[in-house]
């Protein structure tokens, strides 16, 4: 029988992200925003609950296109509250709006975003052995550094904490489980 991280089984949308998102190494712009924008709803919810609202946020937030969300004025932010399918959090959607800002000046500074974040592991994965869900740290001092340094730059909704599972999220850190098959697989998939 296969065996999965024990977050990942609940229900089939759960095994999928498992399975085939969580923890491989991201490095398209576009798709690390719309991992920043997931997390930044998720703090203080469960993963599940945006997961479930992840199609609604697509098409609310214009497939995550950070150009586009950055020229958001207050009429659209409105219209977003009033939205069903997405989280309807004004301070949330406003922050949305000011990340896809900063998102572009980083864009700008360094080529892409992916330098940007990637250069904190030095470009490589880091790779952990936890046993068990509960040896998983909720932040670690590189995210307090990525946090911290994000806040200097003017984003929101990026504490620690977030910032973590978006590491974890974008196969910054491979935190699968060692007994789960895809610790094993992204560790190969690194050494290409």
């Amino acid at each position: 029988m296969c065996k999965r991280c024990d977050w990942g089984t609940s229900n089939s949308l759960m095994i999928k992200y498992h399975d085939e998102e969580w923890g491989v190494p991201l490095h398209d712009d576009k798709k690390l925003f719309e991992f920043f924008v997931l997390e930044g709803f998720q703090a203080g919810l469960s993963w599940q609950i945006v997961l479930n609202k992840r199609e609604g946020f697509r098409n609310a937030f214009d497939n995550f296109d950070p150009e586009i969300i950055a020229n958001y004025d207050e009429k659209k932010i409105e219209t977003l509250i009033q939205d069903k399918s997405i989280i309807r959090n004004r301070q949330k959607i406003s922050a949305c709006v000011n990340n896809a800002l900063r998102f572009l000046e980083i864009q700008k500074e360094y080529g892409s975003f992916d330098k940007y974040i990637w250069q904190f592991v030095n470009f490589k994965p880091i790779v952990n052995a936890f046993e068990s869900l509960a040896e998983l740290p909720a932040k670690t001092s590189l995210s307090d550094e990525i946090s911290k340094d994000l806040k200097t730059r003017g984003f929101k909704f990026v504490g620690s904490t977030v910032i973590y599972a978006h590491m974890q999220a974008t196969g910054m850190v491979n935190d699968h489980l060692v007994k789960c098959f895809r610790y094993t697989e992204i560790n190969e998939m690194n050494r290409l």
